[in-house]
């Protein structure tokens, strides 16, 4: 009894999402991104750690708000006010591949002369049939 080849799938060719991955080193990019944000978060830090240290003697004022009935109410409010939804559209926009300067420039460009070019189509449209209207009408 003959057996059948294994049927094997063609890799389909990359999209431009997947080619702008590969040539770019995120990782790199990422790392020059947190050490700047940690070197420009470091005098934010400390100064809450010092307010912190001096508003720790208060702690006791925050118990009436750790009780169910506050919890309760504190999650009525979050959804009233969308905190979910701020919190999860923060999370798609770091998961977002942003182009950089060069292509920014090129699509910017593209946009630019794809409304020129819209625009100049619809002008020659327009002075076409005002010109056909009136020698019909007039």
């Amino acid at each position: 009894m003959a057996t059948k080849p294994k049927r094997v799938l063609k890799k389909a060719a990359p999209t431009v999402r997947e080619q702008v991955e590969s040539q770019a080193n995120p990782k790199e990019k990422r790392r020059i991104v947190r050490t700047s944000a940690r070197k420009a978060s470091t005098p934010f830090r400390a100064l809450f750690r010092l307010i912190g240290r001096l508003l720790r003697p208060f702690r006791f004022l925050l118990s009436p708000f750790k009780t169910r009935p506050a919890r309760f109410v504190g999650r009525i409010l979050a959804k009233v006010i969308l905190v979910q939804y701020f919190r999860n559209a923060w999370k798609e926009v770091r998961q977002v591949t942003w182009p950089d300067r060069k292509q920014t420039f090129q699509l910017t460009l593209a946009v630019f002369i794809f409304a020129v070019v819209f625009g100049l189509m619809i002008a020659i449209t327009d002075f076409g049939l005002n010109a056909a209207f009136e020698k019909i009408l007039l």
